[in-house]
């Protein structure tokens, strides 16, 4: 599949599935090529097959990165209602997930439109304890440059999709 052709419907179900879930999954191999998953609720996406996390918590995912820039972000609508819509139906309306493949750029610092970006998601919880412990701290991101995709697929419910 051509990710220029779908990426208005990958940056929909990225945003869908960050609403429900708030992150994405980026996977990684170390040297020894034992896979690591981390979660992350910072992934932003651009117009042009790119994007960017902040990169505050991810100690493994930094130290693969050492060994390979390749990273694959999975991405999947968790909303209850979504699935029970979807169930119910027989189909899906719109794609339940997607897996981006790319790679990932060196740590680098946050320009001040990506901070504001953050904080105007984190904003609806900005207030709580646990908001300013955790999301505070968002100084430095990492580019990921997408080159493919591969929708996750339940093939009965979604022959309609990814046409």
């Amino acid at each position: 599949m051509e990710l220029a052709k779908h990426w208005n419907e990958i940056t929909n179900v990225i945003g869908s599935s960050q609403r429900s879930s708030m992150h994405c999954s980026i996977a990684t191999v170390d040297d020894q090529g034992m896979p690591n998953v981390t979660p992350i609720g910072t992934v932003f996406l651009r117009n042009d097959f790119t994007g960017y996390f902040f990169d505050t918590y991810t100690s493994k995912l930094a130290t693969n990165l050492n060994h390979s820039d390749k990273a694959c972000l999975s991405a999947v609508n968790t909303k209850s209602s979504f699935w029970l819509k979807s169930l119910f139906k027989g189909k899906f309306l719109s794609p339940p997930g997607v897996r981006l493949y790319g790679t990932v750029g060196q740590l680098r610092e946050a320009t001040k439109e990506e901070i504001a970006a953050v904080n105007k998601r984190i904003k609806p919880l900005a207030w709580s304890k646990g908001s300013k412990l955790i999301w505070s701290s968002f100084t430095h991101v990492r580019d990921i440059k997408f080159n493919d995709f591969r929708p996750v697929q339940y093939p009965k419910m979604m022959e309609h999709l990814w046409q």
